[in-house]
């Protein structure tokens, strides 16, 4: 025989605090307790709600917070600002007779631009610089164009080639069998660009000869 008043009250809910309450509702044979929550997790709880409440009214109803896709164009803005910046400033510095004379002279300079010409440009212009890949004997030609044969398409001097490697294949241009050069001044920096100019110049002497 069970002893009924080790047994829990059983009600609607509990009304005073501590109170053990079985409910009365029983669902599959499951049956629920009632018992007053602390005070400091309904404290949370509520607190938490009023602070979405004012959150959501703050974030997206008024200017105080800016919204990611606010923050991301700002970024954006930012980058291309700093980079048209470093551009200008990079152009001040440079003519053709600077980038054949100095940059291309500059051993450390060429170097830089060939470690950032075989990490980019090698896929469409070869190693070798002549567009064409070597396949058991017969030369395979690359999507991109000879830098090593003398014919500059879009303009021979230094300034040309920066301006290209910088923009990119010209508006309307056909480019060499559809393939277009990319505008790589959204990837590298003008001082990046620079360098790899000095690198294409150097491996052409007879094209770009050191002036006095």
């Amino acid at each position: 025989m069970s002893d009924s008043s080790s047994e829990p009250k059983r009600g609607h809910f509990a009304k005073e605090k501590g109170e053990v309450i079985l409910r009365e509702h029983e669902y599959d044979g499951i049956q629920e307790y009632d018992q007053k929550l602390p005070n400091w997790w309904l404290f949370t709880f509520y607190g938490a709600i009023i602070w979405f409440a004012v959150y959501w009214f703050l974030y997206y109803q008024t200017p105080t917070f800016r919204t990611d896709r606010e923050k991301i164009i700002a970024e954006m803005t930012a980058i291309q600002e700093k980079k048209a910046a470093e551009l200008e400033k990079t152009l001040a510095s440079l003519d053709d007779q600077t980038l054949i004379n100095v940059w291309a002279a500059d051993p450390a300079i060429v170097a830089s631009g060939e470690a950032i010409y075989t990490t980019n440009c090698v896929a469409c212009h070869a190693a070798d610089l002549s567009a064409t890949m070597d396949a058991g004997g017969t030369k395979i030609p690359l999507p991109g164009r000879s830098l090593i044969d003398g014919q500059w398409t879009y303009g021979g001097k230094p300034m040309d080639m920066f301006k290209l490697i910088n923009q990119g294949s010209p508006a309307g241009s056909p480019g060499l069998n559809g393939a277009l050069m990319q505008a790589w001044g959204q990837m590298l920096t003008p001082k990046q660009i620079a360098e790899v100019t000095a690198f294409i110049i150097a491996k052409n002497p007879q094209e770009f000869p050191v002036t006095p």
